[in-house]
């Protein structure tokens, strides 16, 4: 095997080179604590890097650089934000609004919560994975403190209407928090337009190195510090921090601006391309979540009756195609997708999805080779399944 094609990047992407050649000499050179600034040239550097970083970060969604704390990615950050609000906001309300199709970051937080008297209501979604906004003007009551609800579905690719859901939320006076990892970099997003009191964001989403990323609080959002110590990053996280990642960071939040509608127009030219060959050449293919625009520009979720995709996704590895079957961070369970289930696919159907994520680096090229060779591989394992119809 001499080729790799990799389409799994909604699971992580690999470092930009020009992203590593940033984080490079704050290895080995300009290694010290940033919070001993005051007394060291070397620590004045790496402080000086990490607010370029911030400012960065910042630009990407239109927000200021003291409303961005950095965090150890995209999990940390949803935590920091749910329990945060909640803590920090106990006097006015038990109340959180979330949907049934977050990442488990957001679930099992939320789920967490309930133990400390904190009441979870579900936004239902319909079969393509949208929330009505209408649904969560319903839900909120006086009680409500926090309404958090994705930007996009890492799994199925759908992009939610956060921007109708935060106008709702300022007008109920709720906060509103969006976990925007898979979009970041990918679209545009704008706090200030989106309406959005709280945002997180993981670096190896979009080219940068993983264990970093960043929580956007709105100034004058009272959220408690999830993390005691030191009082770092304002006292909202205490620790040391991680330079070097966060320089990484800062460096892919600045490509990211420069080039995320080039990245997308690319990409998604490529998701259609995919998603119009592999519909017409297999038989009784369908698509999770909508198509075109409404959907992440990397993302096809679809579903191969007939087939369960572990046997399919282990032989495409063998001929050097990495894919996935949903989402990375739930790989190891055999549970079925909390997603595919709320939006209303067939049990039967449920371990038959394949999850195919590209890449800014993908070509036309790799695109035809994986087509041709989930096809061929399709009608080896439906000839020996028992479950496919001749």
């Amino acid at each position: 095997m001499s080729r790799i094609i990799y389409l799994d990047h909604a699971a992580t992407t690999p470092v930009d080179k020009r992203v590593f050649k940033k984080m490079k000499p704050y290895f080995t050179e300009l290694f010290a604590n940033p919070a001993t600034r005051w007394t060291s040239s070397i620590s004045k550097k790496v402080d000086e890097a990490i607010e370029e970083a911030r400012k960065n970060v910042a630009v990407l969604i239109n927000a200021l650089p003291e409303e961005i704390i950095f965090t150890s990615g995209g999990t940390e950050s949803d935590n920091t934000a749910l329990k945060g609000v909640a803590f920090a906001n106990k006097d006015k309300g038990n109340e959180i609004i979330t949907t049934p199709i977050e990442h488990e970051a957001v679930l099992k937080t939320a789920e967490s919560l309930q133990d400390f008297g904190f009441v979870i209501k579900y936004v239902p979604v319909d079969r393509e994975g949208f929330i009505d906004p209408d649904d969560v003007k319903k839900l909120i009551t006086s009680k409500t403190i926090l309404v958090s609800i994705m930007h996009a579905n890492n799994e199925i690719g759908t992009i939610e209407p956060i921007r109708e859901i935060g106008a709702i939320c300022r007008e109920k006076n709720v906060l509103f928090h969006t976990d925007a990892v898979q979009t970041i970099a990918h679209l545009p997003v704008d706090v200030e337009q989106m309406n959005i009191d709280l945002l997180s964001l993981s670096s190896h989403k979009f080219y940068g190195p993983k264990g970093v990323g960043a929580l956007y609080i709105r100034e004058g959002v009272p959220i408690a510090p999830y993390m005691d110590g030191g009082g770092q990053e304002r006292g909202f996280r205490s620790g040391t921090l991680n330079s070097v990642g966060i320089i990484g960071l800062g460096e892919a939040a600045k490509l990211g601006k420069e080039e995320q509608k080039q990245r997308e127009n690319h990409i998604a030219k490529l998701r259609d391309i995919f998603l119009a060959r592999i519909l017409e050449e297999i038989s009784a293919v369908y698509l999770n979540g909508p198509e075109g625009d409404r959907r992440l520009p990397g993302n096809i979720s679809i579903i191969i009756p007939g087939i369960r995709n572990e046997p399919l996704l282990v032989i495409l590895n063998e001929k050097g195609i990495i894919a996935g079957g949903g989402s990375a961070c739930s790989a190891s369970k055999t549970n079925p997708s909390h997603v595919l289930q709320a939006i209303g696919i067939p049990e039967e159907d449920i371990f038959s999805v394949v999850r195919i994520t590209i890449g800014k680096d993908n070509k036309q090229e790799d695109i035809d080779f994986v087509v041709k060779n989930i096809k061929e591989v399709t009608n080896q394992l439906r000839a020996l399944s028992p479950f496919w119809r001749k």
